[in-house]
């Protein structure tokens, strides 16, 4: 009768969840089982290996020949085929159609796990020692299945026994069931039909979403003590599963769903794996590795906007963007595009400046991503905004700007790009123009060679009547604005100055109709007012400021002797 002897390497058979607050999967000790088969059909007395050839001897000849890829194995057909209905239905044909031939000879093509797997099958087919690990259970298990390996040959044959080691793995240990997966990555058709590759989805799922404070860890006492103290993060399983293939992660994240886990824990799964897997992708030159090819890149793209959960703010709107990003790069379906462009635009009402900041990285683009928030804002425009209120559409005003004083230090930002996302929003989005004014300024201070007209361009969007007062007097003393913007600025000024002029029962005799013609004839000539002009006319302002200072002092000198007056009459 054979026998199996499960041996873990830390003595015991509960849970294993090896450094949970650092999440890694390799490194340590791994179960391993080991098999000892108490009969066999053939007893050999030596395995000797030469080269690539394999030969079992025994007091008798070798009376079957398997080659597995380049290797070849000189057997016996009573251990072989007493245990392989797949052996054993192969050697029953070679030997009825080359009856001449005394060593039948099989080839084998697409053997799962290669000549090292058929090498542990002939020694329990001898009953010789079989060492079983998380390394090589997937594909021996494959392997069984491949040769037909049941117990309907012999009791306790490979595929009962491979399958109670399985079961047990998945159920004792948290980074065994990561070294499955990747035993199996070469044996993927057999591990799909099999369902191998989703036993191990599911087993990782169930244990993400149980309560790590629940286990009972023998051994780890630093473990124990955390869980007890409530220190271990919700996160703690992150970093194992951002290991996964693409397939098997989102297989574990759709089992995650249905077992309940919380949106947010979900999505920042999602962005992790995502952050670890593209970040080594230089997207501006296109360099993919040889692993993630143009085709892999879409298919993974497509499918991470697919699995990201529903819920508000269970994905970051920064997130998302760097999805967008990819998504437009990898070129995937316009329908994916959309909804991800709607779904952001959403969240902007929320966001913060930061929160935009997505970089470029080919070496003539700008240091961040101008156009895919253009593109974010104006899908804001369409779809939102007719359902927001003016409050609402202040905030994104508000955000746009402070994002546009962030990026206009670039060198390397066209006009065209900073112009259009300015213009994107309708002027009466912004309560107050003066962080775009900051934002403009910026702009021209890093690029000084611009034109009258060009300058002219990016001012487009500011209405100097939402300037306040500090930000005015700050724009008509900035020499860098185009002219046209500096004269409405101090025709503003004179006519406020002389309003209050009025108000004051001055008798100063510039009116505001005086200053309206005079500034038109420059301005019905193409905004080209020449800068002595600008100078005079701020000088005339500043004439204006002393004399309404003087009317003020004069009206409060009168307010003072008129009280007075009473005052003196009353006693």
């Amino acid at each position: 009768m054979m026998k199996n002897k499960f041996v873990s390497s830390t003595g015991r058979r509960s849970l294993d969840r090896r450094n949970v607050n650092g999440g890694l999967v390799s490194g340590g000790k791994h179960n391993r089982c080991v098999l000892f088969p108490a009969k066999a059909s053939v007893v050999a007395e030596a395995l000797e290996m030469n080269d690539q050839h394999w030969t079992v001897h025994a007091k008798f000849a070798n009376d079957l020949t398997v080659q597995i890829g380049d290797s070849i194995f000189q057997l016996h057909q009573l251990a072989m085929v007493s245990k392989s209905g797949y052996l054993n239905r192969l050697a029953f044909q070679r030997g009825i159609n080359q009856e001449k031939i005394r060593v039948p000879k099989i080839q084998i093509h697409d053997f799962p796990g290669g000549a090292e797997i058929f090498l542990l099958v002939v020694k329990f087919c001898y009953g010789w020692k079989v060492d079983l690990t998380a390394a090589n259970i997937g594909p021996v298990y494959c392997a069984a299945h491949f040769l037909e390996m049941s117990d309907d040959l012999q009791q306790e044959n490979l595929i009962s026994k491979t399958e109670t080691f399985l079961s047990y793995l998945l159920f004792a240990s948290w980074e065994d069931i990561f070294q499955i997966l990747r035993s199996c990555e070469n044996n993927f058709s057999w591990a799909k039909e099999l369902q191998i590759s989703k036993r191990c989805s599911e087993a990782i799922a169930w244990k993400a979403c149980i309560d790590p404070r629940a286990f009972t860890y023998i051994d780890d006492d630093a473990f124990a003590e955390n869980s007890q103290n409530g220190c271990v993060a919700e996160n703690w399983w992150f970093e194992d599963v951002s290991r996964l293939r693409i397939d098997h992660f989102l297989e574990v994240i759709e089992l995650i769903k249905q077992k309940g886990m919380k949106s947010e824990l979900i999505g920042s799964c999602i962005a992790h794996w995502t952050t670890k897997w593209l970040s080594q992708i230089r997207f501006g030159q296109h360099n993919l590795s040889k692993h993630l090819t143009q085709q892999l890149l879409r298919v993974t793209a497509e499918n991470l906007i697919k699995v990201l959960p529903e819920e508000k703010n269970s994905v970051s709107c920064n997130f998302l963007l760097h999805l967008l990003k990819l998504g437009m790069m990898m070129r995937i379906s316009s329908q994916l595009l959309n909804h991800l462009e709607t779904r952001i635009a959403v969240m902007l009402e929320h966001c913060s400046a930061s929160d935009l900041l997505i970089k470029n990285y080919g070496n003539n683009d700008t240091v961040y991503d101008v156009k895919i928030v253009t593109r974010v804002v104006k899908s804001y425009m369409s779809s939102v905004l007719k359902n927001s209120t003016s409050s609402r559409t202040f905030l994104v005003g508000r955000l746009v700007d402070e994002y546009l004083t962030m990026v206009a230090r670039d060198d390397k930002l066209l006009i065209e790009q900073f112009s259009s996302l300015s213009e994107a929003l309708p002027k009466d989005a912004r309560y107050c123009n003066d962080t775009l004014y900051g934002a403009i300024d910026m702009y021209l201070k890093a690029h000084p060679k611009l034109t009258e007209e060009e300058r002219t361009t990016i001012c487009r969007a500011m209405n100097y009547h939402k300037l306040s007062e500090e930000a005015r007097q700050h724009a008509m003393k900035n020499d860098r604005l185009p002219s046209c913007i500096t004269t409405r600025l101090i025709l503003l000024e004179q006519v406020n100055m002389a309003k209050s002029m009025t108000s004051s029962g001055s008798n100063f005799r510039r009116t505001k109709t005086q200053a309206v013609i005079r500034l038109s004839k420059g301005l019905d000539e193409g905004c080209i007012t020449p800068r002595k002009e600008i100078r005079l006319m701020k000088q005339e302002v500043e004439n204006m400021k002393v004399q309404l200072n003087a009317l003020q002092m004069c009206r409060m000198q009168l307010q003072k002797q008129v009280k007075g007056h009473f005052v003196c009459g009353g006693i």
